[in-house]
C-alpha cells in the first residue's frame, strides 16, 4: 500500500456526502479534515434567508462529517488549516462564478507558494461551465442549442457513496457556527442532505404532471429542489439518473430546467460583467426611473395588484417564490414602475432562500429584454390576466392575499370590495405604464 497522506476537503456548494467526487478525491489521499470557510465576502452580502439556510445546512452536513468551521479571508484560512494537520492536498469542487473563480485563484496561489496542491474535482453542474461549445467551439448565446448539445454532451453518474472507513482530521480551533434570527414571518425549508432527498422522492412521484402543473402557483406543481440544489445537498447528477428511466413529457421538461440552470451558469462565466451589467449593452441606454416609494409597495406587496402582491408577500413569508410569479413580478416592476432590473435582482437576491446568481440576475435580463433568449421587451405581462390564466381558481391569491379570500373577484377587487377589506388601489393604470414602457423602448431602438 502507498503511503498515505493528510488532505483537506474544502466545502463550500456541495453540503453532502453523497455523489460528492471531491470528498472520495479527498479521502482517496487518507485521513481528510473537513473545513467550511465563513467567508465575510459571501456572509455579509447575503441575506437572511441564505444565512440561516447555510447555518442549517452546515449542521446538517456536521452530523455526518466533522466539519471544522473557522472564518476569514479563505486564502489565510485555507493555508492555515492545511499547514495545522500537515496537508498536501486541498480538494475542492470547481467554482465557476465570478467571486469563486477569483478567490479560488487566489488560494490556489497562497498554498503553491507553500508547496501544497489545489485539486478541482467536479463542480456543481452536471456538465461545468466551457464544455458544451458550438462546432467552432464558441459558447452558445441561445438556450434551445445549448440544450440540445448540453444533451448530447451527457454526464457522468452518480459518484460512489461514502467509504464506511473514511478517516477525518480536526482543527485545533474553530468557531461556533453563527445563530441567525430570521425575521418575524418567515419561515424557511428543512436544510439538509436527507430533507433534499425526502423532497426529490415525493416530486418523484408528480413529475409526469409536472409540464403541466409547473406554471400553476395554486398547487404543489413544483419540485422546490432549487435550495437543495443551491448549497449542493443533492447534485443535478443524481436527479438526472433518477429521470433517466422516466419517459413522459414531466420528466422531459423538468429535465429542461435543468439545463437552464447550467446554461445560465455558463453564460454568466463567459460573461462574468453581465451579473451586474446589460448582457446586450444597448439596453443600458433604456430610460428608468429612481426606485422611490413604489418600489417599497412592490417589495411590500402592497401594489394593488393582487398576483403580484401574492408573489412578493410569498418571497418575504417563505424565502421562495414560484416561477411563473418571478416573471409576472419581475415584469411589473421593470415595465409597469420602470424601476431597471438591478434593484429587483437584488431585493430576490436578499430575501431568497435559494439566491443563485446566475439563475437570479439571467432571470431578470430574460425580463429587461436584456438578456440570452431574451422575452421581447414589448412582451409587457399584464398582471390580472396573468392570475386569471395561471391561477384561476385564485387559490394563490387568496393564501397571499387572505384581506382578499371573500371578495367576489380576487383579481380584480371592485373599489367597494377594497375600501371594505383595506387593499389598495392599484399602484398605476396597466394599460398606460404599458405604452410608456414601448415609448422608452422605441426611444433606444432609434
Amino acid at each position: 500500500m502507498p503511503d498515505q497522506t493528510t488532505s483537506v476537503m474544502w466545502f463550500r456548494r456541495d453540503l453532502r456526502t453523497a455523489d460528492n467526487p471531491a470528498l472520495l478525491a479527498a479521502l482517496a489521499d487518507g485521513p481528510t479534515l473537513p473545513l467550511f470557510v465563513l467567508d465575510p465576502a459571501l456572509w455579509g452580502p447575503a441575506g437572511p434567508s441564505r444565512r440561516s439556510y447555510l447555518v442549517d445546512s452546515l449542521r446538517s452536513l456536521g452530523r455526518d462529517v466533522p466539519v471544522s468551521v473557522v472564518r476569514g479571508d479563505p486564502a489565510q484560512q485555507v493555508l492555515r488549516a492545511a499547514q495545522e494537520v500537515g496537508a498536501t492536498r486541498v480538494h475542492v469542487a470547481a467554482d465557476y462564478g465570478p467571486y469563486g473563480a477569483r478567490r479560488d485563484d487566489e488560494v490556489e496561489e497562497a498554498l503553491t507558494d507553500a508547496g501544497i496542491e489545489l485539486v478541482r474535482t467536479g463542480s456543481p453542474y452536471a456538465v461545468a461551465p466551457d464544455r458544451v461549445t458550438n462546432g467552432s467551439g464558441a459558447s452558445y448565446k441561445v438556450f434551445t442549442p445549448f440544450s440540445r448539445a448540453w444533451a448530447e454532451h451527457g454526464w457522468r453518474g452518480p459518484a460512489d457513496p461514502l467509504p464506511t472507513d473514511a478517516r477525518w482530521r480536526h482543527l485545533k480551533e474553530t468557531v461556533d457556527l453563527p445563530d441567525v434570527d430570521l425575521p418575524e414571518g418567515l419561515e424557511l425549508p428543512e436544510a439538509g442532505e436527507a430533507a433534499a432527498h425526502r423532497a426529490w422522492e415525493a416530486f418523484l412521484d408528480k413529475v409526469v404532471d409536472y409540464d403541466g402543473a409547473r406554471d400553476l402557483p395554486g398547487v404543489e406543481g413544483t419540485s422546490r429542489m432549487s435550495h437543495h440544489l443551491k448549497y449542493g445537498e443533492i447534485h443535478p447528477r443524481t436527479l438526472l439518473a433518477d429521470l433517466a428511466g422516466r419517459g413522459g413529457k414531466g420528466a422531459t421538461t423538468y429535465r429542461q430546467e435543468i439545463a437552464w440552470r447550467e446554461f445560465y451558469a455558463d453564460v454568466l462565466f463567459q460573461r462574468p460583467d453581465s451579473a451586474r451589467e446589460y448582457l446586450r449593452r444597448e439596453y443600458a441606454a433604456m430610460t428608468y426611473d429612481e426606485p422611490g416609494a413604489d418600489f417599497e409597495a412592490w417589495c411590500e406587496g402592497r401594489t394593488g395588484f393582487p398576483v403580484v402582491d401574492a408573489g412578493m408577500r410569498q418571497l418575504r413569508a417563505t424565502g421562495w417564490m414560484h416561477n411563473r410569479l418571478r416573471m409576472i413580478t419581475a415584469s411589473f416592476l421593470v415595465k409597469d414602475l420602470h424601476v431597471e432590473w438591478q434593484h429587483g435582482a437584488r431585493h430576490f437576491l436578499h430575501w431568497l432562500v435559494d439566491g443563485d446568481l446566475a439563475s437570479n440576475n439571467h432571470g431578470w435580463q430574460w425580463t429587461a429584454g436584456s438578456g440570452t433568449d431574451a422575452s421581447p421587451f414589448f412582451r409587457v405581462f399584464n398582471p390580472t390576466s396573468q392570475g386569471r390564466k395561471f391561477d384561476p381558481d385564485a387559490a394563490y391569491v387568496r393564501t397571499w392575499v387572505p384581506e382578499l379570500a371573500d371578495v367576489e373577484d380576487p383579481h380584480d377587487p371592485s373599489p367597494e370590495d377594497r375600501r371594505r377589506v383595506g387593499y389598495p388601489e392599484p399602484l398605476v393604470d396597466h394599460a398606460a405604464e404599458r405604452l410608456e414602457a414601448l415609448d422608452r423602448y422605441q426611444a433606444i431602438k432609434k
